[in-house]
């Protein structure tokens, strides 16, 4: 399959694979586009030359997930992944996504109540956002860590060092109405990589120094007039009726 890759969800711990990271993007060359959720991969055991980029076509092979009743999860083949080309903001960027872009979760949460597993990907266009909430981040569960120690103790016995995944101090939700009429709003969390990338980055200033800098990014920045902003969401597989943000895709109007 070729996929436009348009999420990076952050890493998390996992019991089976050590650290994964879940990628979705639009699946292209079949004559009708769809959504597909990329799982397990562990981007940070990959080269630096594999480590494709968010609007990359990358091309690979990968069969539908075996324990995972959504018709957009597959398996990837992490060995066939190659990269293809990088798709540019403006223009060329809008005609891959905006096509996809609808206006209401409601309808989303309905179909997938009604019907599931429904839908379990999809860009929405929000009616207004009214706040970013920013909180400390508890760190990991008690499983998780156990992933962690696990991963970490396996990587010790055949000589690999790595650092240990991290949990980032912050999380993030986005307060937002859709637009249908009897909308009472949605609040959902964040799992975008870049909200921990820049926690990374930032992991020397103070705890108010790195809620500016996540207040700024991704609501100042993302979430301002002028500018179309639409939320990529996505549910969990043993709770197809919570649906996280997974991306933001800002276009200038």
């Amino acid at each position: 399959m070729r996929v436009l890759i348009t999420v990076k969800a952050a890493p998390t711990p996992s019991n089976a694979y050590g650290e994964t990271v879940c990628v979705a993007g639009i699946r292209q060359g079949l004559g009708q586009e769809s959504w597909v959720r990329l799982y397990p991969i562990n981007f940070r055991a990959q080269d630096a030359v594999d480590q494709f980029r968010k609007y990359e076509v990358v091309r690979l092979r990968a069969k539908p997930a075996r324990n995972d009743r959504r018709l957009e999860s597959w398996r990837p083949d992490l060995g066939s992944i190659r990269r293809e080309r990088v798709i540019p903001p403006g223009k060329q960027r809008r005609s891959h996504i905006d096509h996809h872009i609808q206006h209401s979760m409601c309808e989303l949460l309905a179909e997938v109540r009604s019907a599931p597993p429904g839908r379990s990907l999809a860009v929405i266009r929000p009616a207004e956002v009214s706040s970013l909430r920013v909180r400390p981040n508890s760190g990991w569960k008690p499983e998780q860590q156990r992933a962690i120690d696990r991963a970490a103790a396996a990587e010790d016995l055949f000589g690999v060092s790595g650092t240990p995944l991290i949990a980032p101090r912050f999380t993030a939700k986005y307060v937002y109405r859709c637009t249908h009429r009897s909308c009472r709003g949605h609040e959902q969390g964040m799992l975008d990589w870049e909200l921990v990338a820049l926690q990374h980055r930032l992991r020397n200033l103070t705890d108010a120094e790195v809620i500016s800098a996540i207040e700024q990014k991704f609501f100042a920045e993302k979430v301002r007039p002028g500018q179309d902003t639409a939320f990529y969401v996505g549910n969990q597989a043993k709770w197809e009726q919570t649906f996280s943000v997974l991306g933001v895709y800002t276009a200038a109007r």
